[in-house]
């Protein structure tokens, strides 16, 4: 091949299918109530897949169905591996995959990786003891005093709702980190321990033939261990975790699983203004994505 026949490859545009597919969002709870409930459901969307492939769909993207107290729409996640019980179930999930599979479609879930609920389980044990097994798994902090002595957040950072981003915990005497509601919990992703299990809830659903993931704010993931007073008048604090020190190290993570089951995937960027950043994110090692809300 020669030198001229290289350049040609390199910088002809290559189809991709994740580049020209028509992704269809649905939002579960008022799509289609196929029981009378009042809440839309997954038989409702089941019904309707006919539909959505005369509409031209490719893929199906469903925002969180997941077992969860609903402060936040299913943003707010108790169990990853449970359908909330007013969607239907994890047989529905299947009978869904199926029928679009059948017609040539794909399916997409909505993983919310960055918290979890105050209900889930693994924060339930992080908030009974310091001691626990999983107080790490979440970012706590002491208080700060003031020059009266009284008890304050750690850093002056805002939480994307309202409100400081930290929340006393009565019961073990420390803040623990939400970058929006308090009853949505950072994770936190520099213990292993939480990076494999976000790893294994990914293969969980791949196994089971869901074709790839909506990664919510994705780009939050990591925090650094600093968590210095912010100077900025746009979310404070945003600047140190909107690409933060071990991002695209948790990105290429997740990038290698997505490439062994070559699955879509799309990422949630908000608060990132560095194009070289953002190109950093899109470059990662993952075979099918697309950067999302930059």
């Amino acid at each position: 091949m020669s030198p001229h026949q290289v350049q040609d490859l390199l910088t002809e545009p290559r189809r991709a299918s994740w580049k020209e597919a028509s992704v269809y969002q649905i939002w579960p709870a008022s799509f289609k109530d196929s029981m009378g409930s009042g809440t839309g459901d997954l038989r409702g969307v089941i019904s309707k897949v006919d539909h959505l492939k005369k509409l031209g769909v490719d893929v199906v993207w469903l925002s969180p169905i997941f077992e969860s107290p609903q402060v936040d729409m299913g943003y707010d996640i108790s169990n990853y591996r449970v359908i909330d019980p007013r969607y239907g179930s994890i047989e529905d999930v299947y009978v869904l995959r199926d029928r679009l599979h059948e017609r040539g479609m794909e399916l997409v879930m909505d993983l919310v990786m960055n918290h979890t609920s105050d209900q889930h389980e693994w924060f339930k044990q992080s908030r009974s003891s310091r001691k626990n097994k999983y107080r790490d798994w979440y970012i706590w902090k002491p208080a700060r005093l003031d020059a009266q002595g009284n008890r304050q957040p750690p850093k002056n950072w805002q939480s994307h709702f309202q409100g400081s981003t930290w929340e006393w915990d009565e019961c073990t005497g420390e803040y623990y980190l939400h970058l929006y509601g308090k009853e949505q919990p950072d994770l936190n992703w520099e213990n292993p321990a939480v990076r494999h299990e976000v790893h294994e809830t990914m293969r969980f659903w791949l196994d089971r033939g869901i074709d790839g993931f909506r990664f919510d704010v994705i780009n939050f993931l990591s925090k650094g261990t600093e968590f210095p007073d912010s100077f900025s008048a746009f979310f404070p604090g945003s600047e140190f975790y909107a690409a933060g020190p071990r991002l695209h190290e948790y990105l290429q993570e997740l990038g290698r699983i997505l490439q062994e089951y070559d699955a879509f995937s799309v990422g949630e960027m908000p608060c990132v203004h560095d194009t070289k950043e953002i190109i950093k994110s899109v470059q990662a090692t993952v075979t099918r994505q697309e950067p999302m809300g930059l």
